[in-house]
């Protein structure tokens, strides 16, 4: 294993980390403090913590279809194992690689082990989402930015 590689490995798997336990984290402080349907007001009429159990995918998506969300996510997490000696040495690339990564591991967890995710962060005009959500959006959005930049 080369330099760049061993670098790409520790950026990614960190990143990686700190989004699953982050996430993981907070939702287990959302579910202790608040029951399902509950609200705290953070900023009146803008911003709520809620526990909301989601049976689907983002945005509340494909209710009611969690295995195939399993293996959907099983199935991304395989591809970015099989293409990762393709992921590039560009910062932001491995960094949305481990956002992606990160997002799709930690709500991989609620789905296993609930039968469905957690969501809390509600603005009330959008579906509530959680910090793994958030990571999958924003690693998603860094792909595409490099592939478009790419051609």
């Amino acid at each position: 294993m080369k330099y760049t590689d061993k670098k790409k490995t520790l950026v990614i798997s960190i990143a990686a980390i700190i989004i699953i336990i982050l996430d993981q984290l907070i939702k287990y402080i959302i579910v202790k403090k608040l029951e399902p349907g509950r609200q705290i007001t953070l900023i009146n009429n803008f911003l709520y913590l809620t526990n909301i159990h989601n049976f689907g995918a983002a945005f509340s998506l494909f209710q009611g279809a969690t295995q195939p969300i399993i293996w959907f996510s099983v199935l991304v997490i395989g591809l970015i194992i099989y293409f990762y000696d393709k992921i590039p040495k560009k910062l932001y690339v491995q960094l949305s690689t481990a956002l992606l990564l990160g997002g799709i591991i930690a709500n991989l967890i609620d789905r296993v082990r609930l039968g469905y995710v957690i969501d809390f962060i509600d603005f009330r005009v959008w579906p509530a989402f959680n910090i793994a959500d958030s990571a999958i959006t924003l690693g998603v959005i860094g792909l595409i930015i490099y592939f478009i930049k790419k051609k």
